[in-house]
């Protein structure tokens, strides 16, 4: 069931502390945490506590919650003393995701707009 932690889903153990995670913040809804294969020097992983599939799923559930993912990828991002950086939700295997537990990826610290939209 949606919003429901999956036993199979590794962002749901990283939310429930049975797999560690480099966290850098961590909200009411949310938790933010290093991707363990960085793309950039910068590299967070924003999610929301409660187990969606994708971002539009959680949007379509709990869209003040899909809001809070933007907002405190933000605030990780002012932490980390970035001005310029990207955010990316992938939705589907063919887009890229490879959890399926919806995620926002900060990327920074890097130029980041060669061969990219």
């Amino acid at each position: 069931m949606a919003g429901e932690p999956q036993s199979d889903c590794v962002f749901c153990k990283i939310v429930a502390g049975d797999i560690p995670a480099t966290v850098v913040r961590k909200s009411e809804h949310t938790l933010a945490f290093r991707d363990l294969h960085p793309q950039a020097p910068t590299h967070i992983l924003v999610i929301p506590h409660a187990h969606y599939p994708n971002a539009a799923a959680l949007a379509a559930a709990e869209p003040a919650i899909a809001g809070e993912l933007l907002a405190e990828a933000g605030a990780a991002a002012r932490e980390e003393g970035l001005t310029d950086y990207r955010l990316i939700f992938n939705t589907g295997a063919g887009a890229g995701q490879t959890v399926f537990h919806a995620h926002v990826h900060l990327l920074g610290g890097k130029t980041l707009h060669e061969g990219l939209v």
